[in-house]
């Protein structure tokens, strides 16, 4: 990302089901996050823990930063049968009390990584069922309540199989490390998986969207709140710093 680009004021909150993306971009210095949070991946079907841990993160994420920014999918990550009206959006803006909270505008943790065109690119229109490294590594969590009985009533339907989007080079390393583990993985699933090399370009993306629309909306309240004449120096300086830091970050997201 280019060096105008920084997220160095900002805190992260994940779920962990990305931590491999997340910390592969902050290893590769695309990510200079302040401080970045996981909950415990797989908490998806369990709504309590997911929305207790979510709030817990991100409080504790304020400690670091005053802006924040949370991985989480907006219309599968939480889904609540018993109160539609309350939403993972909704939970967030309980907590954005005199601080700035975004969310990525995806729909899940797979939409974080490819979107739904690019998806359809790679599976040729074919149902496959999605995986990130995350979900292999910590399956245990995603899948915790799932029986083998379970596994039969949903994996099958997925006839060209499972897709792993591969992102940080891990199906090479793991396959070859813990290949029992996949053997066993698969035949749990009872289909077969494969890799498919992403780059990670969406999520730095969606990233970078959070602080550019952050930027434009802290310049646009400043200017509604702005006398119509007589600007003092100190508010003029503050004007075209903003807009400047808004114009770079633009033209970095352009040339990501």
């Amino acid at each position: 990302m280019a060096e105008e680009f920084s997220f160095r004021d900002y805190a992260i909150v994940s779920c962990g089901t990305l931590a491999p993306e997340l910390n592969h971009l902050r290893k590769e210095g695309l990510l200079d996050a302040g401080k970045i949070l996981y909950t415990k991946p797989g908490r998806h079907e369990v709504l309590k823990e997911l929305e207790s841990q979510l709030i817990q993160r991100v409080n504790h994420a304020k400690e670091f930063c005053k802006k924040i920014i949370v991985v989480y999918g907006g219309k599968f990550c939480y889904v609540n049968i018993d109160d539609s009206y309350r939403t993972i959006d909704t939970i967030i803006a309980e907590q954005a009390v005199g601080i700035s909270i975004s969310r990525v505008n995806a729909t899940h943790c797979i939409d974080i990584l490819v979107s739904e065109a690019q998806r359809q690119q790679v599976s040729g229109g074919q149902k496959v069922w999605w995986l990130t490294p995350g979900w292999i590594i910590y399956r245990h969590h995603v899948f915790q309540d799932w029986d083998r009985g379970k596994a039969n009533e949903n994996f099958p339907q997925y006839t060209s199989g499972a897709v792993l989007l591969d992102g940080i080079d891990f199906w090479n390393r793991y396959s070859q490390e813990h290949p029992e583990e996949i053997l066993e993985f698969s035949d749990w699933m009872g289909i077969e998986i494969r890799a498919h090399r992403i780059a990670l370009d969406r999520l730095k993306d969606l990233l970078s969207d959070c602080v550019i629309s952050d930027l434009e909306k802290e310049l646009s309240e400043l200017k509604s709140g702005l006398p119509a004449h007589s600007l003092k120096p100190p508010m003029i300086q503050k004007l075209e710093g903003l807009e400047e830091k808004l114009e770079n970050a633009r033209k970095a997201r352009q040339s990501a």
